[in-house]
């Protein structure tokens, strides 16, 4: 089988939202962006040589609108089956995220007031439900889905066999790609200390790069000392009580593969 290269798909901004294609023998779209964004992704994938028709699956990393909002058109337009992992039926069923958004810092807290993120979208049912690590051989890449919860319970990641990393929101670029190269939280994370154990064990597998759904890729290492720094960090504010969590997304010591 070829290997996997991963080109990113701009759905607003330069790279301030992020879709992907990853090209093998055949093609794989990795998130359908912002409702209303259906047909840019399809255009930009005809852009690059991909007839959408070819296009075996649609991956959608989580249940928030900027990763799911397009996903029932862009399986109308594409054909192809959207896979989302179980945790996260809910808003794919609903078409509604789970509320509160809890932020991780300021630009949350201000973004948490935007309507546009408590809109309901198209809903739709994955056609390949996630529950676990799963191989991607199938459908024409080398690749993995990866289970990475704690962003939201049902948050996943696709690890290619080249180890570049289509992450989703488990991190991000700065201020969404306008510091580049320098990694921070997204605005919102359901579990934060979930997540970051989920971000270190995708580091401990050794990326070569992290492509994320807010911003410009990532080096591993740069990724690294800041996740020490997080982990830190995170620690004081627990020690303190002062991390919120939703309760029924968080179960001890258990990940959902």
């Amino acid at each position: 089988m070829s290997r996997t290269k991963v080109v990113p798909i701009p759905v607003m901004g330069r790279h301030h939202v992020n879709a992907y294609l990853l090209l093998g023998r055949r093609p794989v779209i990795v998130d359908a962006g912002t409702p209303g964004s259906a047909r840019r992704i399809r255009d930009q994938v005809a852009a690059h040589g991909v007839d959408p028709a070819d296009v075996s699956l649609i991956v959608v990393t989580h249940g928030h609108i900027d990763h799911f909002g397009s996903a029932a058109e862009l399986h109308r337009l594409t054909g192809a089956p959207v896979a989302g992992h179980v945790a996260d039926l809910g808003p794919f069923r609903t078409g509604r995220v789970r509320e509160p958004y809890l932020p991780t810092g300021p630009m949350g807290r201000l973004m948490a007031r935007n309507k546009n993120l408590h809109l309901r979208v198209e809903p739709f049912e994955p056609g390949v439900l996630v529950t676990g690590e799963t191989d991607l051989t199938d459908f024409g890449i080398e690749a993995r889905i990866m289970p990475t919860p704690g962003h939201t319970a049902g948050s996943i990641s696709v690890l290619t066999g080249r180890g570049d990393l289509v992450a989703g929101d488990l991190i991000a670029n700065s201020f969404f790609g306008l510091v580049r190269g320098r990694p921070a939280n997204p605005p919102f994370h359901d579990d934060p200390v979930r997540n970051l154990a989920s971000l270190r064990e995708m580091l401990a597998l050794n990326p070569t790069r992290l492509h994320v759904g807010h911003g410009t890729p990532l080096e591993p290492d740069r990724v690294r000392r800041w996740a020490s720094r997080e982990h830190r960090r995170l620690s004081r504010l627990e020690a303190a009580g002062r991390i919120r969590v939703r309760t029924e997304d968080r179960t001890p010591g258990r990940r959902d593969d």
